[in-house]
């Protein structure tokens, strides 16, 4: 059996580890090395490798002394540089971990950065910067057609797939996603859980893609309400669900 935890690192940052009865270990984008090694060893794990979306640095500045600590195998996308990888994937490379019985599938979502990757495993996504709950990730080196196309890549994913995104940003994201769906029944009540799960210092992570089409506003730009909130603020007409992507998403920049 397998399980799937954060472990938190700056302030809103988590580094989700996938683990086994045996302590078998990897993580996703550690950001810093001192909570992975707390967690290493207060849990006994065995690392056994990195997997890295993109080239921030909240998201690979523990890489590389884990690497050389723990000689892990370290994983990330080919399309971005200054990384330090043993292997560079692209679109539909495979990663077979036998001692979790897990594969996990790259899948390229460029926007937030050029070569940003999301892994895919069963109905888990590990989504860095590009999903978030109720939320996507800004568009830094990219373009909003990429994004958009990125999030409906993810979108295509089964319902039951589970998120497990690197930022606690939900309820902020909610707070902008009833701004522009005021409503939406599915916001109001999933704000009270997230508002919950925060006060007791509890993750609102992971999320699902059902819940997602739901309540994030950047899944659902065909929806009318979001395209009036769109059009309201761009002083025009909207043409295309990639044109009300890109107005929400200044909109969310500026929110």
């Amino acid at each position: 059996m397998i399980s799937i935890f954060p472990i938190k690192a700056f302030n809103d940052n988590y580094i989700w580890t996938i683990k086994n009865d045996n302590g078998d270990a990897v993580f996703f984008d550690p950001g810093s090395a001192h909570p992975v090694k707390n967690a290493i060893k207060n849990l006994n794990l065995k690392p056994l490798a990195i997997f890295i979306t993109h080239h921030h640095d909240d998201h690979i500045g523990g890489v590389i002394e884990l690497k050389d600590e723990y000689k892990l195998t370290v994983f990330g996308p080919a399309n971005e540089t200054h990384l330090d990888l043993d292997a560079g994937l692209k679109e539909n490379d495979c990663i077979e971990i036998p001692q979790l019985d897990i594969s996990l599938t790259a899948i390229e979502t460029p926007g937030h950065t050029k070569g940003h990757l999301c892994y895919h495993s069963e109905n888990y996504l590990f989504s860095g910067d590009t999903l978030f709950c109720a939320g996507c990730g800004r568009i830094f080196e990219g373009n909003p057609e990429q994004m958009f196309e990125s999030l409906q890549k993810i979108a295509s994913l089964p319902d039951n797939t589970q998120i497990f995104c690197a930022h606690e940003y939900t309820l902020p994201n909610l707070a902008f996603a009833k701004h522009v769906d005021p409503d939406n029944q599915e916001i109001i009540d999933f704000e009270k859980k997230a508002k919950e799960l925060v006060s007791q210092n509890k993750p609102t992570i992971p999320t699902t893609l059902d819940l997602e089409k739901k309540i994030n506003p950047f899944l659902r730009c065909n929806n009318e309400a979001i395209r009036t909130s769109a059009e309201e603020y761009a002083g025009r007409d909207l043409a295309s669900d990639p044109e009300v992507f890109a107005v929400i998403r200044k909109m969310k920049n500026n929110f």
